[in-house]
């Protein structure tokens, strides 16, 4: 089943090209209630309907350095911290923005905007202190996640072990497009991934490269307590921006198009936009007061 997000915020099951409405205020309420909701009987195309952020959690646990690979590749950079498993924050759940939504670009805070592709979860029920074993009747669903990180922000950041603020600026956590549940997924670890920008590869793995499993990171952190739509990301793969050797021509910029793709769960895509672009009343407010700055005294 794909599960979506809306047009005005509506809750819906995708049926043969169809979203059929289904009777719930929103996505996570749907969990609360265990799925265990009524459709109201309406229905739309697909194509005819503008897709959101299919949940905002009341928890988004960030995990990362669960990909060998990406460890590997980190180790270019110098950084005073390695990237290994058990990495966790809580990611900042206003920054969440769903398919097609921009990711706006924050020029005045940063010039090494990246892209990471991850696979995420989505808790079904609440629970604490289970074991990976009984992490699979917690797993409710899964969605493509795409971590947008400002490395010269987590670069200051790193010295001290520590990042979250590179992580977690506004429009920084695109999700999406669709909640797709275990029943069309089957094994997270046979799914193939490629993240592109401008239709050019960047990132392409499997999820069988995984240096722990993803009930092994359900089951970790079970222990600070899960609430029904959580969600639980599972880290990277190689292929970022800033662990590259040309990191410069790799960084993200106003006017790319990013597309993240892991096999049975969809393709999340979204366009980058100036900080100009994306607050229009604030830049001609910035431009208003920098021309009347310039202005010859009279």
């Amino acid at each position: 089943m794909k599960l979506v997000t809306y047009d005005e915020g509506q809750v819906g099951e995708v049926v043969d090209g169809q979203v059929l409405e289904l009777d719930v205020p929103d996505m996570r309420r749907y969990f609360e209630l265990g799925g265990q909701v009524q459709r109201t009987g309406r229905s739309t195309p697909l194509e005819d309907v503008t897709l959101r952020a299919p949940i905002v959690p009341k928890k988004f646990f960030h995990t990362a350095g669960n990909f060998r690979e990406h460890h590997e590749e980190s180790t270019r950079v110098g950084w005073s911290h390695p990237v290994l498993p058990w990495i966790v924050f809580f990611q900042n759940v206003d920054a969440i923005i769903g398919p097609e939504e921009p990711i706006v670009y924050p020029e005045a805070m940063t010039s090494e905007l990246d892209y990471e592709l991850e696979l995420a979860v989505i808790i079904g029920k609440a629970g604490k202190f289970f074991s990976p074993e009984e992490a699979e009747e917690y797993i409710a669903g899964y969605i493509v996640f795409n971590d947008i990180t400002a490395r010269d922000i987590q670069r200051e950041e790193m010295k001290s072990g520590v990042f979250c603020l590179s992580k977690s600026i506004d429009t920084f956590v695109p999700i999406g497009p669709w909640i797709v549940t275990p029943d069309e997924v089957g094994d997270p670890h046979e799914l193939s991934m490629e993240l592109r920008v401008n239709s050019e590869v960047r990132q392409r793995s499997h999820m069988s490269r995984m240096s722990v499993t993803v009930p092994e990171i359900i089951s970790h952190y079970s222990a600070m307590g899960y609430s029904p739509g959580d969600i639980v990301s599972t880290g990277t793969v190689a292929g970022v921006a800033g662990f590259s050797e040309d990191a410069g021509s790799l960084y993200l910029k106003p006017g790319d198009v990013v597309e993240a793709e892991i096999e049975r769960v969809g393709v999340l895509r979204n366009p980058v936009i100036s900080w100009g672009e994306g607050h229009p009343e604030a830049a001609a407010r910035e431009t208003a007061a920098a021309s009347e700055a310039a202005a010859p005294a009279s």
